[in-house]
């Protein structure tokens, strides 16, 4: 068999040059900060879509004629749903990156707007809600990271900033622009969920520029299982903070899925604004809650704001006794510096009695009671409606909350009283 001669072997003969394999360009990217922006921005969309049906609920229950539990129901489905995906997705970002994960959550949110617009009956509701809740679990523990990653060096404190105010601030203007639309508008559905779906798919378009702002790494599957604990530094700390976990998150609960009946059937207004207006006040005073109180030295943050909230409480049940409008809405805005200022500064107390590696599941933890009182307790009422009224529900309700934001006063107030003992 004949050989090809070795021409680079040869003295005298040059060797022909090799040709490097061409190096596929790299995918432009969005430079960080516009994704800073971006990112903060899509954060607030999501949470702003999770108030937006609120103020229809009122508007789909006379159209199809669902009982109050049904509505409950559609209501609670969300914070289900939205607890389960947290759980089981919470820290797959960490793994395959945020920006899939994000995008994933986009496509989704998009699709539940969608829904939301074709549905006809309250099965169809509570499928878009179902979708819904998917998209924000998986989205809200990947989202939170990549704003403060993505955040410049000097902004570091302004993306946790971010993280923790755009949740609440979205609720109260997502409530209110919708009640706005259907007060003023022919078509609210078609508007609402028309615009967001357009959003949330804009949205997608732009995250696939978006910079990944971590390294993937292996583990993506076993990251799928939920895990759930307290470390061992940080449970008596948590068991002292239930009452504040309960009160808070049940407060929430109440208001966005009965609140708009209550302005209906109690205080006989019929009005999209005011609708709106009772979920804004309590999410907007508690979105500024935290800077207000943070300037105190703990525990003092969280004692104040679960008098607050009682205080509200106390408030609201002598509104609903005496029919007065501004009476609750002074209420509403009392318990909302509870709503928010209670719970940002007991998680602010629990996060650093957590190491680095025990932190995601100590959330886990704190999200698994908050959401569970956010879903639950309004589901029982919803079904208690039909046999004691909507005004001793809500009244039954607001009472027991009264009393575990009393013990939730007391439990904060109790380290603080043996400092001072002699």
């Amino acid at each position: 068999m004949s050989q090809c001669p070795d021409l680079a072997s040869r003295p005298g003969t040059a060797a022909a040059p090799v040709r490097a394999a061409p190096i596929a360009a790299a995918p432009r990217r969005m430079p960080a900060a516009l994704a800073f922006p971006l990112l903060a921005a899509v954060l607030f969309a999501f949470f702003f879509a999770a108030a937006a049906p609120s103020p229809l609920f009122v508007v789909f229950q006379h159209a199809w004629g669902f009982s109050s539990s049904m509505l409950t129901v559609a209501f609670a489905i969300y914070a289900i749903a939205l607890l389960i995906s947290l759980l089981v997705a919470g820290s797959l970002s960490d793994h395959i990156g945020r920006r899939p994960v994000v995008l994933a959550a986009l496509v989704l949110q998009a699709v539940a707007m969608g829904l939301f617009l074709l549905a006809g009956d309250i099965g169809g509701l509570i499928l878009a809600r179902v979708v819904q809740g998917v998209a924000t679990g998986i989205a809200s523990g990947a989202l939170s990271a990549a704003v403060v990653e993505a955040a410049p060096a000097a902004k570091k404190r302004l993306g946790a900033l971010i993280t923790s105010v755009s949740p609440l601030a979205g609720l109260a203007l997502g409530a209110l622009l919708t009640g706005m639309a259907v007060r003023w508008t022919g078509q609210p559905v078609t508007w609402v969920f028309g615009v967001l779906a357009l959003v949330f798919a804009l949205g997608a378009a732009l995250v696939l520029w978006m910079p990944e702002t971590v390294t993937p790494r292996a583990g993506a599957l076993a990251s799928l299982v939920p895990r759930v604990s307290i470390p061992a530094r940080a449970r008596a700390e948590f068991a002292r903070g239930l009452p504040v976990f309960i009160a808070v998150w049940a407060l929430g609960g109440l208001f966005l899925s009965l609140a708009p009946s209550l302005m209906h059937h109690v205080f006989g207004i019929d009005s999209g604004v005011v609708n709106g207006l009772t979920i804004a006040v309590l999410s907007g005073v508690g979105a500024a809650a935290p800077t207000l109180l943070g300037r105190l030295a703990a525990p003092r943050p969280a004692i104040l704001g679960m008098a607050s909230l009682a205080l509200g409480l106390v408030l609201l049940l002598a509104a609903l006794a005496t029919r007065s409008l501004a009476l609750f809405f002074v209420g509403t805005a009392v318990a909302g510096i509870g709503f928010g200022g209670a719970f940002s500064a007991l998680v602010q107390t629990l996060a650093p009695l957590a190491q680095s590696h025990e932190r995601g599941e100590l959330f886990a933890a704190i999200f698994v009671v908050s959401y569970l009182a956010f879903s639950l307790p309004a589901m029982l009422a919803g079904f208690l409606v039909a046999p004691l009224g909507l005004l001793a529900t809500v009244e039954g309700y607001a009472g027991v909350l009264l009393l575990v934001a009393a013990v939730g006063t007391w439990n904060q107030w109790a380290p603080l009283r043996r400092r001072a003992a002699p």
